[in-house]
């Protein structure tokens, strides 16, 4: 090309460019974008805040299998900073098409009954006293979308239950030891709300944890909700993680994507990338203020699945961290405060082996921490997560989370090896005090670290 030529190209291209660079010059900082989360109308007790939740499986929890010998257990969990105390359903379990010898605890025969292997609904109320006593609250697992085959409805009720095209009573999936209820039935929503209320009102229980809430449809939800809180405020866990339980009828809803990302993780096959990307999702479905339940284990995963040992092997402390100090309320499973390493058959006495609560003075010190600082709070409450990036950043997970002048710093090697890595930018920047040693510890921009093969540090700073 000529320079004649060239001089008048530049000559044309001049105010383009002028404009392109002005406007750059004045564009103003980019700011965040606007999530599109759907808002809540859900109240929140104050309690719950800062709360964490354990699971209980009456059955297999002593020996005896009894309301009065777990009572002997509530002390120590409540040092152990446990919140809420979920038990696993404790109404008298159906004999017809039973499975195993004990049958199935989600095989209800009787909404309104006790299971008498456990005990009376005395023995329950003294549970729910001795809780209370200790500061704790207490939530029953409740099973709407199907009955025991021999529960009284059906023969009283045959019309709330869902039929095949012969008008056969049917199993939801291949549950066969129970009947699907059909909530097409607007009667059947009066005659469970009025179940659900029964043991807020004679036992003094503080909520539920709704089995399968997922394929109940959530205006019954929202109406027992609504129904519940007239009596007093009721705490709801929803065994499922649909956005829209959180609107009205849900407190909580399990984080399943997360617990299968952390077996992932575990096994090799994802990352902490991943974990960056599922949390950069998660803010734009979810209310702002709704509560997800984390876990390394729960009563489904234990018996089919296998032990957090099975799946997370060498990482699953380092998990435990995770779900009490990523956005959430950290869940403990019965037997897990003592490293319990074996699947509990789910429809016969098996005992757990407590030997020696090895993992019991972690759990106290991790909960203690959640208790302690605002940013790892539940929902809007805590402080949102913010990832500190690393020249590992597939294996080295990171991040910061700061509320109401509190600061947590945590950084985990979520690998099998030693890892080395540099922190990037200098949000990090301080001296802290490292929450499980005790010891100080100063970061400036560029610091280095080094951690073992899972492992953990939390730092804190106020």
């Amino acid at each position: 090309m000529g320079i004649g030529k060239t001089i008048t190209l530049v000559l044309v291209l001049l105010p383009v460019i002028l404009m392109i660079w002005l406007t750059a010059c004045t564009l103003p900082e980019r700011e965040t974008p606007v999530k599109n989360a759907p808002e809540s109308f859900v109240n929140h007790p104050e309690w719950s805040r800062n709360a964490t939740i354990y699971e209980v499986n009456i059955r297999q929890f002593t020996p005896e299998g009894t309301f009065d010998a777990f009572i002997e257990h509530i002390p120590r969990l409540k040092k152990m900073n446990i919140d809420i105390l979920w038990l696993m359903p404790i109404h008298p379990i159906g004999e017809l098409n039973r499975k195993g010898t004990l049958g199935s605890y989600y095989s209800v025969k009787d909404y309104k009954g006790v299971n008498p292997e456990f005990g009376t609904l005395d023995d329950l109320k003294r549970l729910v006293q001795e809780a209370h006593g200790q500061g704790m609250k207490v939530i029953l697992d409740w099973v709407a979308n199907h009955t025991a085959w021999d529960h009284l409805w059906i023969t009283e009720h045959p019309e709330w239950y869902t039929t095949d095209s012969l008008g056969n009573m049917v199993s939801p999936y291949d549950w066969s030891d129970v009947a699907d209820l059909n909530f097409d039935n607007r009667e059947l929503w009066a005659a469970m709300i009025d179940a659900l209320k029964y043991w807020v009102q004679e036992a003094g229980i503080d909520g539920y944890r709704c089995d399968v809430a997922g394929i109940v449809p959530v205006e019954f939800w929202e109406r027992a909700k609504q129904e519940l809180d007239m009596i007093k405020q009721v705490f709801m866990l929803a065994e499922a993680e649909e956005p829209e339980h959180h609107i009205r009828a849900f407190n909580m809803s399990y984080a399943w994507e997360l617990h299968h990302l952390m077996n992932a993780i575990a096994r090799g096959e994802k990352n902490a990338l991943d974990l960056e990307t599922y949390y950069l999702k998660e803010d734009t479905l979810y209310p702002r203020d709704a509560y997800r339940m984390l876990f390394t284990s729960n009563h489904d995963e234990n018996s089919w699945n296998g032990t957090e040992f099975e799946r997370m092997g060498e990482g699953s402390v380092c998990m435990a961290v995770l779900t009490a100090t990523l956005p959430g309320m950290p869940l403990v499973y019965n037997g897990q405060e003592s490293a319990f390493n074996r699947r509990l058959a789910f429809f016969e006495k098996d005992s757990i082996d407590w030997k020696d609560y090895r993992l019991e003075s972690f759990y106290r010190q991790l909960f203690a921490l959640k208790h302690a600082y605002q940013p790892l709070w539940n929902g809007e409450w805590g402080g949102r997560l913010e990832r500190i990036s690393t020249n590992a950043d597939s294996t080295v997970f990171a991040f910061i989370r700061e509320k109401e002048g509190d600061r947590v710093f945590v950084i985990t090697n979520l690998s099998g090896n030693v890892k080395e890595a540099k922190l990037r930018g200098d949000r990090f920047k301080g001296t802290y005090k490292e929450w499980f040693t005790n010891e100080e510890a100063t970061f400036k921009k560029g610091a280095a670290i080094r951690l073992k093969p899972w492992e953990y540090e939390v730092y804190v700073k106020k």
